[in-house]
């Protein structure tokens, strides 16, 4: 599987905040598919009573999540008013750089901690590698 990364993160909604981040994440989430062509896929999901939040997105490579943190980072401040970031999972291994700056998005975005699982066994039926 290469350099495959799959990311998790989990937010509680804060309270009155939830129509406003729905449209953040909307807006967030048409951005990056603009914007960000190596990323395989960036989805939001809601929990039923909306207090939670969760982002998964899918990596060809540590390139791909590293470029998401660069182009679309400067738009993850406006949404800290809405959420209380609770943690970060990563599925692949970061580089230490990568994964000090997932630690300082946790901490923006909430109390969050970052949490990295190393492949053990499985595959892939997609491509990781793409040309560009």
């Amino acid at each position: 599987m290469g350099n495959f990364i799959a990311y998790l993160d989990t937010s509680e909604v804060r309270p009155g905040k939830l129509g406003e981040l729905k449209e953040a994440m909307a807006e967030l989430a048409a951005f990056v598919e603009q914007n960000e062509p190596r990323i395989l896929s960036y989805s939001v999901y809601f929990s039923d009573d909306g207090s939670t939040m969760k982002v998964l997105h899918l990596h060809s490579d540590l390139a791909s999540l590293e470029l998401h943190l660069k182009v679309a980072g400067a738009r993850f401040p406006p949404v800290a008013p809405l959420i209380t970031m609770k943690s970060i999972e990563i599925f692949g291994r970061p580089t230490e750089e990568l994964l000090a700056r997932l630690r300082a998005k946790a901490q923006l975005l909430g109390t969050g901690s970052v949490t990295v699982h190393d492949l053990h066994a499985g595959f892939a039926r997609f491509r990781t590698s793409q040309p560009f």
